[in-house]
């Protein structure tokens, strides 16, 4: 398998947020001083700490990533922990994280570089693909089982994750067949748990359990309903289960009510198919985090029980939280069980797990200089990518992104654009600031800084062939999915050459667009915009460059991007 990887603009929001145009405001914002930009650039963990979560006092701070990494599941391996998520329909995917803490997580890999079958996924399928996976640890394996609701479970291991992935094998077919969890019981028996999706299935609450052959490639085609929703009071959307055996019983951990508002149950009974009673073990309380929802059960070695799981946050998408868990009379109790009842409440902070490798302070990585010989590993595209889309080799230090044909020309409408190249967002408030080099050779083309979601807005450029000139403007579109249509409002004609572009991101998703002048201030443009979550995604930040002449999709129309900045921002 291929890896990839290689406060001055408080007035104007002000303003904005009251339909005040920047043009007639006059908002300009001041570059931030060389040296600090410089700072920001060489320093990674400046790069990168727009969030942290080691407190570096033996506590850390919930949510342990403020990224989207949808259904987080855990596993320990001995004292290391692997992590993996949902991706959808982004490219590569399955992410594979690591850590010895569980507090400080990096990115490591990717197991699938393109989704299956690829021809579905050569074009954008928002809300389909990889949906919330499983990562065991067994027969000194790593496994991973993950669904496609529209074509079933898939299966994946490795004995080692540094050498790559076994192709993902449909081991049972079947639309709307979702949340896969394995059990190997103790009489070498494995099973597979799963739950449903009512869009495709026409059915869900349920959780069905089907019998699997040890080596996790066959899986019996009828299964049993261990686990029925409908038949317990207030239950709904019973989902994202998780199997498990402690002692003498089974454990099915699993959410119910709702991505935004529901609740953590836990289920148990001595035999595998029932009956299983019932009780919730987390809900929000008092407490600032809504949801709780899915995640998974870590016992580690130094004998200490933790749960990791996501929080909904709009445009910041499903950002993960871990939380302490004890056994109470068989039962587990998850987060902090103040009043004693049996049900706990999520924390802010908390202390450190107890390890025999601890681990630096480390930050996932946002920002890129491009100098590697291969895309850093936080970017994804918007479909199964094409190699030709992009080089790092054709300009030393520079991504070379190719201009790619336009799949709306009518529109414009960006939402079914393969060739976007995007990231999550990194923390609550940040600035992301990137160069282009614009060539005076570019032919019809446009394109710029993205913020992506079911709303998008980009600052950027429409090329004005032949007069070494380029229109510097910005772009507003609601409600995609619904067909919107662009309109490129242009502001300013600037010479082909270097344009710097910047997103300045406040509290809730709110959105400045700017770009930087000739004397080093930067202008704000349009509207203030409110970023919006993509389909069961948080919004994304990335670059494009397209065009609707099918004859300049070619080596010669590019640009050049220089840098991808991200600075905390001040006051």
């Amino acid at each position: 398998m291929k890896n990839l990887r290689n406060t001055p603009f408080k007035w104007c929001a002000s303003l904005m947020a009251l339909g005040v145009s920047a043009s007639m405001t006059g908002c300009e914002q001041p570059v931030a001083e060389s040296h600090q930009l410089e700072k920001v650039a060489k320093d990674p963990a400046k790069n990168t700490a727009l969030w942290r979560a080691d407190l570096g006092n033996g506590h850390y701070q919930n949510p342990i990533l403020y990224a989207d990494y949808s259904d987080p599941d855990v596993v320990a391996v001995g004292d290391d922990f692997y992590m993996t998520a949902s991706s959808f329909n982004a490219s590569p995917g399955l992410p594979l994280l690591h850590s010895t803490d569980l507090v400080n997580w990096e990115l490591i890999d990717y197991v699938v570089d393109k989704n299956v079958p690829e021809e579905r996924f050569a074009k954008p399928q928002h809300g389909n693909g990889i949906w919330a996976p499983n990562i065991r640890y067994h027969d000194d394996k790593l496994w991973i089982f993950f669904p496609d609701p529209d074509h079933g479970i898939y299966m994946t291991n490795t004995a080692d994750p540094k050498q790559g992935w076994s192709e993902p094998k449909l081991i049972l077919p079947g639309e709307g067949i979702i949340d896969p969890t394995p059990m190997w019981d103790d009489d070498g028996q494995a099973y597979l748990l799963h739950g449903w999706a009512k869009s495709r299935a026409g059915k869900n609450n349920i959780l069905t359990l089907r019998k699997m052959s040890a080596d996790g490639t066959e899986v019996e085609a009828e299964g049993e309903v261990i686990i029925n929703g409908h038949e317990l009071e207030g239950y709904r959307t019973l989902e994202g289960p998780k199997f498990y055996k402690r002692g003498e019983y089974y454990y099915v951990f699993a959410p119910a009510g709702g991505v935004p508002v529901g609740w953590q149950s836990v289920f148990r009974s001595k035999n595998i198919y029932g009956p299983y009673e019932d009780r919730i073990v987390m809900e929000q309380g008092d407490s600032i985090t809504n949801g709780p929802h899915q995640g998974s059960w870590v016992h580690t070695a130094a004998g200490e029980d933790w749960f990791i799981h996501f929080q909904a946050r709009g445009p910041y998408g499903r950002i993960v939280h871990m939380q302490p868990m004890q056994w109470k009379d068989g039962w587990p109790v998850i987060g902090v069980d103040e009043d004693g009842d049996g049900v706990g409440n999520p924390v802010t902070s908390y202390r450190k797990p107890e390890v025999s490798k601890p681990s630096p302070v480390k930050t996932l990585p946002f920002a890129d200089d491009f100098s590697g010989n291969e895309l850093a590993l936080q970017w994804q595209w918007n479909a199964n990518f094409d190699e030709d889309w992009y080089s790092l080799d054709a300009r030393e230090g520079y991504l070379r992104l190719f201009a790619q044909q336009n799949v709306d020309p009518q529109s414009d409408n960006l939402w079914l654009q393969p060739s976007l190249l995007l990231q999550k967002l990194p923390a609550p408030e940040f600035i992301v600031q990137t160069t282009l080099e614009i060539p005076e050779t570019l032919g019809e083309a446009e394109g710029g800084l993205l913020m992506f979601g079911e709303d998008y807005a980009w600052i950027g450029f429409r090329n004005l062939p032949g007069t070494g000139e380029v229109e510097v403007g910005e772009v507003s579109c609601r409600d995609v999915r619904k067909d919107c249509t662009e309109n490129f409002e242009p502001h300013t004609r600037v010479k082909a050459g270097e344009l710097t572009l910047r997103m300045t991101v406040s509290q809730g998703g709110q959105t400045v667009l700017s770009y930087q002048k000739e004397n080093g201030r930067f202008r704000a443009l349009g509207e203030l915009f409110q970023s919006r979550r993509g389909r069961w995604v948080g919004a994304k930040v990335g670059l494009f460059v397209r065009t609707d002449n099918s004859e300049l999709v070619n080596a010669e129309n590019y640009i050049d991007v220089k840098d991808f900045r991200f600075i905390p921002p001040k006051g």
